[in-house]
C-alpha cells in the first residue's frame, strides 16, 4: 500500500521548516517548470516535440536561465542546449548534469525538465559561492528523448554519444517529414548533426536527477533514492494484414479482419508478460486502416514495448510473443510483420558514482535507499560515453507521462541538495 503524503503544492512551497534556506531554490525550479509547461503545441494538453517552434522557444528560455546562472550556453548541431561552467583550468573535462526537455503527448510538467532546472540552480549556487572545481560542469538539455515525433528515442543523447546512424535521418514523422528535412527546416544541418558527438576524454562523469515515474519512493516514505540500473527495453511495431471489405456484405466466416487479430494479439501479449518474472509489456499505439466505420479493417499496426532488468528473460518473452502472434495470424488467415525499432540492453549505474549518490541521499533523508529504474533515461545512452549515476525524486503516486504528474517543493529541495552534495563528493574523491 502506498503511503499517503501531502501533495498540496502551495502548502509545501511554504513549508519553511522542511526546506529552510533552500525555499527560494525549490520555488524557482518549480516556477520554471510551470513556465516551460506553457510552451506547448496544444492548448488543452502539454506536448513539445523535437524540431518544432516549441522546441526552439523552450531552448531559448533554458539558455537564458543557463546564462543567468553563470554559464556559457549554446545549441549544439542536434538541437540540444548546453551550458558550461568552467573549472579551475579552462577547457578541463566536464561532469555532465542532464536530462531532456521534449515531452510525450498529454504530458506532465516535471519529466525531464526537473533535472535540467535543478542542475541550473545548482550551478547558480556554486557560482554565488565563488567555487570552482578541478573539472567543468556542463548542463545538457537533450532535445529528444521521448521519440514522440519520429518514433525513435534518445536522438539528443545518442547524437552526443556518437551513436546516431545515417539511416536515422530517413525516419519520418506522421506527416512524412524526414528527420533530415526537419533538421533543415529548423535551421540545423542534417550533415552536421553528427558533430554533436563528444569524446569520452571530454567527460569525467554523468549524473541525471529525474522524477521516479513509479511509486517505490512514496511507498518507502522517502523523497530521494539512488538508482542502481536501468532495465532493458525492446520496442517494435507489429502489422497484421488481412483484407478490407464491406461491413454489411462479407460473412463473418469469410472475413480476414486485421483488427480482430490484433485484439487477440494484444491480450496474448498481456498474458505472456503477466506469467513471466520481471517482465512488463505495453501496447500503447494502434493504427487501424482504412479506419472507416463501415469497412472491415484490412491493416492494423500497433506498438509493442517490452521491458525487463534481465536480458535473458526479455529475449525469452519476446520470442514467446512473436511465436504467439504468428500463430494468431495463421489461424485468422492474416500476415504478420514485426519491425524492430529499438533494443536496449539493461544498463548498470557506475558503482562508485552510485555510492556517492547513495551517501548524499542518506545525508539528506537519513536513509541511503537504492532502487532499479523501470523507465528508460538518457543516462543509459550516456553510459557508453562515461561513468553515470542517477538520483530519483519522489512523485505523487508514481504517476508520470500524464497531466496528474506532481512533485512537492520539499522533495525538489531534497533532490537539489542531493545533487549538490554529490558534486562535492565527486570533487573530494579526485
Amino acid at each position: 500500500m502506498i503511503n499517503a503524503i501531502s501533495f498540496d503544492a502551495n502548502q509545501n512551497r511554504n513549508d519553511a521548516d522542511k526546506i529552510g534556506s533552500n525555499t527560494s531554490s525549490a520555488n524557482r525550479i518549480m516556477s520554471r517548470c510551470d513556465q516551460l509547461q506553457k510552451i506547448s503545441s496544444r492548448k488543452e494538453t502539454y506536448f513539445r516535440a523535437y524540431l518544432t517552434p516549441e522546441h526552439r522557444q523552450a531552448a531559448d528560455k533554458i539558455m537564458r536561465w543557463m546564462r543567468a546562472a553563470g554559464m556559457l550556453a549554446r545549441m549544439d548541431p542536434a538541437g540540444n542546449v548546453v551550458g558550461r561552467y568552467e573549472g579551475v583550468n579552462p577547457g578541463a573535462p566536464a561532469v555532465v548534469l542532464a536530462s531532456h526537455f521534449d515531452t510525450v503527448r498529454d504530458a506532465g510538467r516535471y519529466d525531464g525538465v526537473l533535472e535540467i532546472l535543478t542542475a541550473i540552480e545548482c550551478i547558480a549556487a556554486i557560482r554565488d559561492r565563488r567555487r570552482r572545481f578541478p573539472f567543468a560542469l556542463e548542463v545538457y538539455g537533450f532535445a529528444d528523448e521521448e521519440g514522440a515525433r519520429f518514433s525513435i528515442s534518445f536522438i539528443g543523447s545518442r547524437a552526443m554519444a556518437g551513436l546516431l546512424k545515417d539511416q536515422d535521418l530517413a525516419k519520418t514523422d506522421i506527416d512524412g517529414i524526414t528527420l533530415a528535412e526537419a533538421l533543415q527546416n529548423f535551421g540545423l544541418s542534417s550533415t552536421r548533426i553528427f558533430e554533436a558527438a563528444r569524446q569520452s576524454d571530454e567527460m569525467l562523469a554523468y549524473f541525471e536527477l529525474h522524477i521516479e515515474q513509479g511509486p517505490r519512493l512514496q511507498s518507502e516514505s522517502l523523497s530521494v533514492g539512488a538508482v542502481t540500473g536501468i532495465q532493458g527495453q525492446t520496442f517494435a511495431t507489429c502489422t497484421f494484414k488481412g483484407r478490407a471489405g464491406h461491413a454489411g456484405t462479407v460473412p463473418m466466416d469469410l472475413r480476414r479482419d486485421g483488427l480482430l487479430g490484433s485484439a487477440e494479439a494484444v491480450l496474448a501479449i498481456e498474458k505472456i508478460a503477466s506469467k513471466e518474472a520481471d517482465i512488463v509489456a505495453t501496447v500503447g499505439r494502434i493504427t487501424v486502416e482504412p479506419g472507416a466505420a463501415n469497412v472491415i479493417p484490412g491493416r492494423v499496426i500497433f506498438s509493442i514495448d517490452l521491458r525487463s532488468p534481465s536480458n535473458s528473460r526479455r529475449n525469452l518473452a519476446w520470442w514467446k510473443i512473436r511465436e504467439s502472434l504468428e500463430a494468431i495470424a495463421r489461424r485468422r488467415r492474416l500476415t504478420v510483420e514485426f519491425i524492430p525499432i529499438m533494443s536496449q540492453d539493461p544498463v548498470s549505474c557506475d558503482p562508485r558514482l552510485t555510492d556517492m549518490v547513495a551517501e548524499a541521499c542518506g545525508e539528506v533523508t537519513g536513509r541511503a535507499f537504492r532502487m532499479m529504474s523501470g523507465a528508460g533515461h538518457d543516462a543509459e545512452i550516456m553510459a557508453s560515453l562515461c561513468p553515470m549515476a542517477m538520483i530519483f525524486v519522489r512523485c505523487k503516486n508514481g504517476i508520470s507521462h500524464h497531466p496528474d504528474e506532481a512533485v512537492i517543493s520539499a522533495d525538489v529541495t531534497d533532490g537539489y541538495r542531493t545533487l549538490l552534495l554529490t558534486i562535492d563528493k565527486f570533487a573530494a574523491a579526485l
